[in-house]
């Protein structure tokens, strides 16, 4: 494995952690061009959870950020001091990042993660706790506080999402770092204490700013930019791989 760019996402990034919040890494690596054609095909991706590290074949990397994977996304959008590994092949990565983009793709992935998110906060749980959407103080999500802060927690990432999502929409521009942490904060612990409307409200909000927004995306993805750049890494790293 030849580790190409990796970086600290998630709140650590958005400036959202907390005292408790984890430390989650994402990145990309260059598995041997010769091992794909071998009877075992290399690992796409490899998770661990101690510490939380998710790193991405290069080929499954470029497909996920050509979907328009809001977190697969972000690795090429980071503040500098986020980055913990930046090679040649990563620096190129980071320069070529708009044409990943897309205004389709990017409305679908954008929206449609929050909405997973809204549906976390809008179901059943495993422990029988509930909430009535549409309501207009909505019960939450669980009495106990590990449900509250999860609910917080699933509020925080909806409104994180639409609002990256919306900018990104608009301006061809990732935003990382939030500018108001804070809101973000006190709309998870509203969200987690009932005001669900304010989620739903939230959704219904942004769903109409895409509709109205004029975005500078194009229709689809460069992918032609991002083929050289994957060719370019499977050709610097055609080595046979250790028996």
């Amino acid at each position: 494995m030849h580790l190409l760019l990796s970086g600290i996402v998630g709140s650590v990034a958005y400036g959202l952690a907390g005292p408790g919040s984890d430390v989650d890494r994402i990145g990309v690596f260059a598995a041997p061009t010769v091992a794909f054609h071998g009877l075992r095909r290399p690992k796409e991706s490899v998770v661990t959870t101690d510490p939380d590290v998710t790193l991405h074949e290069a080929g499954k990397y470029c497909g996920l950020a050509l979907s328009g994977n809001p977190t697969a996304t972000e690795l090429m959008w980071l503040p500098d001091e986020c980055y913990e590994t930046r090679t040649g092949f990563g620096d190129r990565l980071i320069a070529i990042r708009s044409a990943f983009l897309s205004a389709p793709r990017v409305r679908a992935a954008y929206l449609g993660y929050a909405t997973q998110q809204f549906r976390k906060l809008t179901t059943r749980d495993s422990d029988g706790s509930r909430s009535r959407r549409g309501a207009r103080r909505a019960e939450p999500e669980s009495s106990h506080t590990g449900g509250r802060r999860r609910s917080a927690k699933h509020a925080r990432h909806l409104a994180r999402l639409l609002h990256q999502g919306r900018v990104l929409y608009a301006t061809g521009v990732l935003e990382i770092r939030l500018a108001d942490p804070e809101w973000f904060r006190g709309f998870g612990e509203r969200v987690a204490g009932g005001a669900l409307d304010e989620a739903e409200a939230l959704v219904v909000a942004a769903e109409r700013d895409f509709d109205r927004i004029r975005s500078p995306l194009p229709e689809r993805p460069d992918e032609e930019t991002v083929e050289r750049w994957l060719l370019d890494v499977r050709a610097a790293h055609l080595g046979r791989p250790q028996p």
